[in-house]
């Protein structure tokens, strides 16, 4: 670990070196990338520089430890040399953490996919809730939100639903999201007062620049059609919706939430890129799956990751086997408590992973 942190604290120096230079502050791209790079490993210096102190605070307090023949100075000694030694495993256990890799698209904003699985009427009613309970989480972080494309049904619920939201680590908090997610409740339209279980999916993507997933324009087949649902007068008469089909990969993406024609245009362009992002992250953890553990689950949407339990006003996490008594407040947002438990766990693994 000492020859990464060696190496790390080298290229901080020499990017306050770069960073001064006024030749390089005229470029302003390459500018800001040397800052943000700075800024990323910053944190990992400032502790590897405390923990130089405190290894060489060690050594000269044993060194006069050895030479003291006093009974007071040395059991001064020992009680300062413990106190450094406790200090030293802290830091050591913050660095291994910092130097774990991370997941490279953490910082990006996210599409949030839901659909209604199944269950009928009650899983669209659902799909409406887990719509809120996200709003609503990232509206908590300043997060920007825009419900990008939508399906509704005639009761207030969604056959599909897309959620975009914008902040900078929105999707560090929102990628273990993905997944079935189960109800158990009375639906509304039950008159018997039984308890139903129903489904609905959710994937949560990251959004890309189109700079990270080229799209060739030749590769797309591009059809519009009259938009249905609510949305004016005009919904349903002008060929506003866009369906873009990526002939290569056969992903088809639609969008009608906007009544022009090249805002749908433009945001069904921004999920195609999100989706084949996704697809191809997906066929390379497929290869990998022998080889590479999984951070969280197995990451297949098609294993059940929680519940949630009206009756017992209980929601529960079956891939750390995490159950919270407060159902209403996860449903209302609150979801801090089950984020900060999957991205410790996804820490651990991690730490598993690389033999520390």
């Amino acid at each position: 670990m000492h020859e990464k942190l060696e190496a790390i604290e080298q290229r901080y120096s020499e990017l306050e070196q770069l960073l001064s230079d006024p030749n390089v502050m005229d470029k302003r791209e390459e500018w800001l990338n040397m800052s943000r790079e700075m800024a990323a490993i910053s944190p990992i210096v400032e502790l590897y520089r405390r923990l130089t102190e405190i290894e060489r605070e060690i050594q000269e307090a044993e060194e006069m430890l050895a030479d003291s023949s006093e009974d007071e100075m040395s059991n001064y000694l020992r009680s300062e040399v413990d106190s450094l030694a406790a200090e030293k495993d802290k830091l050591d256990a913050e660095l291994k953490e910092l130097l774990l890799p991370r997941d490279p698209y953490d910082d990006k904003s996210v599409f949030i996919e839901i659909r209604a699985g199944t269950g009928g009427d009650e899983a669209a009613l659902f799909a409406a809730d887990l719509l809120k309970m996200y709003a609503r989480f990232a509206e908590n972080k300043n997060y920007k939100v825009e419900i990008v494309d939508s399906h509704p049904t005639n009761i207030g619920g969604y056959k599909e639903v897309i959620l975009g939201v914008e902040g900078k680590g929105a999707y560090s908090y929102l990628k273990f999201e993905s997944g079935v997610h189960r109800v158990q409740r009375i639906p509304s339209t039950e008159s018997g007062g039984r308890i139903h279980t129903s489904a609905a999916t959710v994937a949560v993507l990251p959004e890309v620049e189109d700079v990270e997933v080229d799209i060739n324009p030749q590769d797309l087949r591009v059809d519009t059609f009259c938009a249905t649902g609510p949305g004016g007068q005009s919904v349903n008469t002008t060929q506003s919706a866009v369906r873009i089909t990526h002939l290569p990969s056969g992903v088809v993406v639609s969008c009608q939430d906007e009544k022009s024609q090249l805002q749908n245009k433009e945001k069904a362009l921004r999920i195609l890129r999100s989706r084949l992002l996704d697809k191809y992250i997906s066929e390379q953890t497929a290869e990998l799956a022998e080889t590479r553990k999984t951070m969280v689950g197995s990451g297949d949407r098609s294993e059940r990751i929680r519940t949630y339990n009206y009756p017992q006003n209980r929601v529960t996490d079956h891939r750390i086997n995490l159950t919270l008594h407060k159902l209403d407040l996860v449903l209302n947002g609150d979801l801090d408590d089950l984020v900060e438990e999957l991205i410790a766990n996804e820490r651990s693994e991690k730490l598993k992973e690389t033999g520390a």
